[in-house]
């Protein structure tokens, strides 16, 4: 079981999406989600935070132990300059810390980010591999931070948070594009598309779909905001 959990060929049983086991992966997920609303006024939050930090850490440590340990770490690919790795390490300083500017940066990033991945995943090792677990556990926990931070620790989103978002981006894809240019790795898929289906492929060609992805990235990151539009004019007046 453990060889199962922790093998590097993923040939003999590659992840396949939309499969069973993806579906059943992405019912899981509204199933958090459904749960951390049915319980937001119950929930214990200093618990909730270090049960999502535990367990995030515990999967990004197990992965790069993993990688490390099968000489497969390697800067092109393993630096944590993918958005949904930044995100990962904003929820980490957020459930630590609280930090209200942290919480407006991953609000919008982190869960335009993950929602791509879980909906059409860049990943080749299927159940129940640990990256698999890794992949799907840690993107989840992203968006379940964001959310337990909305309904249950009450944090709130401005218009300007938009901008402070889209600022940041802007910080992060310029260091990634720089970590491709030495590496030779594709972060943020600044470099070109990601090998398996997603989103992108609607985009146009490359470098095309990058411009595409900016306009995109302001239209998700105005829908997040929408459900806080009524209760920002309330703050203000």
């Amino acid at each position: 079981m453990l060889n199962v959990l922790l093998e590097t060929s993923y040939t003999d049983k590659p992840f396949n999406a939309y499969s069973l086991v993806h579906l059943l992966t992405i019912g899981v997920f509204f199933l958090g989600i459904f749960l951390l609303y049915s319980f937001r006024n119950q929930l214990n939050e200093r618990i909730i935070r270090w049960v999502f930090v535990t367990v995030i850490l515990f999967f990004e440590i197990g992965y790069h132990t993993w990688l490390l340990s099968n000489n497969l770490w390697d800067p092109s690919h393993a630096l944590p300059l993918q958005l949904c790795s930044v995100s990962i390490i904003l929820c980490i300083v957020l459930l630590i810390t609280n930090n209200k500017l942290v919480f407006e940066i991953v609000y919008f990033i982190g869960i335009a980010g993950a929602i791509q991945a879980i909906l059409t995943p860049e990943l080749f090792y299927n159940f129940p591999h640990f990256r698999f677990f890794h992949f799907f556990v840690n993107h989840s926990l992203i968006i379940w931070t964001c959310l337990f931070y909305v309904w249950t620790m009450r944090y709130r989103i401005q218009l300007s948070s938009i901008f402070k978002s889209l600022v940041f981006l802007q910080i992060v894809a310029f260091i990634a594009f720089i970590a491709n240019s030495i590496t030779g790795g594709n972060y943020m898929f600044l470099a070109g598309k990601p090998k398996t289906s997603s989103a992108l492929d609607f985009l146009g060609d490359y470098p095309w779909y990058i411009l595409s992805l900016e306009g995109i990235a302001l239209i998700l990151f105005f829908i997040l905001y929408l459900p806080f539009k009524n209760s920002s004019r309330k703050m203000k007046s």
